[in-house]
C-alpha cells in the first residue's frame, strides 16, 4: 500500500524524479543516472506494475486522489499528492491525467535473450522519434510480435512519451539493444531468422509475396528511420528486400504505419504464430 504524503513546494527534493519531463536532454541524463523512467496515466502505471517494474513513487494531483484508491493499494511506494499548479511547475506541462509513476528500470536484455522461443521479431534502426517508437511497440503487441531489437541510435522505449503512445505496451513487449550494430544481425541469422528489409524500391517483391513464401520460417522485419529508411549496411545484411505497394504516387508511409502493415501481414499468413504470441501475452 502506498504511503500518502502531501507536498506543497515544487522545489521539494522528493519530487526530483518528475523534474522537467518535457526536457529530453535532461531526462536522458537523469533517468540514466538513477535507473528510472516515468509512467504517465493510471493505465500505464498499472501495466508497469504488472510487468514487474518496481515503483519508486507516485505523483498524484489532489483532484485525482479519490479515484485511484485501488492503485494506491497495489503500489508499495510513497504517493506524493500535489496541487495542479505544483504538478505543472515540477513537470513543465499540464498533468491532465493527474497521476505519474516513477518506476525503476529492470536489467537490460541481450539480443540472444529475446530470441529464445521467438518466431517473429522486429528490428528497428535509427527510430529516433518517441511517438513513432511508441506506436510501433503498440502495433507489435497488437499483432503478436515476440520481441523488438533496437539499433544503438534508436530512441529510448521507456521515455515517457514513448511509453504513453504505446499505451504501456513498451513495458510488455520484450526488447534488447543490439550493441554491435549491424553485426548482431548475424545473431538473428544464426538463430534461424530470415531477415526482411523494408524499402520503397518498386522492383522488389511485395510484402504479401515475401510473407507467403516465408510462412513457415522465423522472420525478422527490419524497419528504418522515417525518411532515410534502412542504411545500406543493414540492407546488405538482409536476406530479402520487401515493399508495400502504394498508389497515387505515394512514395512512403509513416514508419509506424508501415511497420503495422508488416506485422499484420505476418499475422495473416502465419496465424498460428499470432495465436501463440497472444497466449504468451
Amino acid at each position: 500500500m502506498a504511503t500518502i504524503v502531501a507536498v506543497q513546494d515544487a522545489a521539494d527534493p522528493r519530487l526530483a524524479d518528475y523534474m522537467r519531463l518535457t526536457d529530453v536532454r535532461l531526462r536522458k541524463s537523469l533517468e540514466s543516472a538513477h535507473g528510472l523512467f516515468v509512467a504517465e496515466g493510471e493505465k500505464v502505471i498499472r501495466r508497469a506494475l504488472a510487468a514487474g517494474y518496481p515503483p519508486r513513487s507516485l505523483l498524484i494531483t489532489e483532484r485525482r486522489l479519490a479515484g485511484v484508491a485501488d492503485l494506491l493499494d497495489a503500489c508499495p511506494a510513497a504517493a506524493y499528492v500535489v496541487s495542479d499548479l505544483v504538478a505543472e511547475q515540477v513537470t513543465g506541462f499540464d498533468v491532465h491525467r493527474g497521476v505519474l509513476g516513477s518506476m525503476a528500470r529492470l536489467p537490460g536484455r541481450e539480443v540472444g535473450d529475446v530470441l529464445a522461443g521467438a518466431r517473429r521479431i522486429v528490428v528497428l534502426e535509427d527510430i529516433v522519434d518517441h511517438t513513432n517508437l511508441g506506436a510501433i511497440f503498440r502495433c507489435a503487441a497488437a499483432f503478436g510480435m515476440d520481441a523488438v531489437v533496437l539499433a544503438p541510435r534508436c530512441a529510448d522505449p521507456l521515455y515517457r512519451r514513448a511509453v504513453r503512445v504505446s499505451m504501456g505496451h513498451a513495458l510488455l513487449v520484450p526488447y534488447a539493444w543490439a550493441a554491435e550494430w549491424p553485426n548482431e544481425l548475424e545473431t538473428l541469422r544464426d538463430n534461424g531468422f530470415r531477415l526482411l528489409a523494408m524499402t520503397p524500391d518498386p522492383s522488389v517483391p511485395s510484402l504479401a509475396e515475401a510473407m507467403a513464401d516465408l510462412a513457415e520460417a522465423k522472420v525478422a522485419m527490419l524497419v528504418g528511420a522515417e525518411g532515410p529508411g534502412l542504411t545500406e549496411r543493414a540492407m546488405r545484411s538482409s536476406d530479402v528486400r520487401v515493399r508495400i505497394p502504394m498508389s497515387r504516387g505515394t512514395d512512403s508511409l509513416n514508419v509506424a504505419t508501415a511497420a503495422a502493415l508488416a506485422f499484420y501481414e505476418r499475422a495473416r499468413v502465419a496465424p498460428e504464430d499470432w495465436s501463440e504470441a497472444t497466449r504468451k501475452g
